[in-house]
């Protein structure tokens, strides 16, 4: 591909081209707009890009971002701390909070099990989520992952952690899709999935009837 007239324009476009489902056509065309924008514009963009990495937390709590040590979530007092809906990462928490159906808090894994990508258990977030459990102070965990092979592994692994420590153990209820994932699930569909959570050993059953 021939190079652009200008060095730090190309620049430009191939960073923008290594962000998630950019090609360099549409790289092209972002780099382009910020060029022709106001110099104020271009630089709250880049700031904002910057504090990305300067600024954002993580909450000591539950893995969410945060801008301070706890996320507005965790330090709300009108949420049900004792129910803790267990997730895979920031985008899933994001998809749940705007069904505007689950009022309790969340526990970010950071990933979920998955041998082809090098991913174990040990690589998540799950010590601290047992730990949780066996405060004493959870009253039921939901698992909110996404209804994949890699999905329904780490589910069955946290289950089998969490069976002798006698907490409610539910499932958000299947009306997504398989392979799905829950930031890609219209809000009414996940919302109601929330509502309608089931025992977690009915999906077990069901997958062995």
């Amino acid at each position: 591909m021939n190079s652009l007239p200008s060095r730090v324009f190309e620049t430009a476009v191939n960073e923008l081209a290594k962000l998630p489902g950019i090609g360099r056509k549409t790289a092209m065309r972002m780099a382009l707009y910020l060029l022709k924008s106001r110099r104020e514009d271009a630089e709250a963009f880049g700031n904002a890009i910057i504090r990305l990495h300067n600024d954002i937390r993580y909450c000591r709590e539950c893995g969410n971002i945060s801008d301070n040590e706890l996320c507005s979530i965790c330090e709300s007092p009108k949420r049900n701390k004792s129910i803790i809906c267990v997730v895979e990462d920031i985008r899933d928490v994001i998809a749940i909070e705007n069904t505007g159906q689950f009022n309790g808090v969340y526990h970010v894994l950071g990933g979920i099990i998955s041998p082809m990508e090098g991913i174990g258990p040990n690589d998540l977030n799950i010590p601290a989520l047992v730990e949780k459990v066996e405060s004493g102070s959870v009253s039921e965990i939901i698992l909110a992952l996404s209804t994949t092979i890699e999905g329904d592994t780490t589910n069955f692994y946290i289950y089998k952690k969490l069976h002798s420590l006698t907490v409610p153990v539910t499932a958000i209820a299947r009306g997504i899709s398989v392979g799905d994932e829950l930031e890609h699930t219209d809000e009414v569909t996940l919302g109601r999935s929330i509502v309608n959570r089931t025992p977690y050993e009915n999906t077990i059953q069901k997958k062995n009837q």
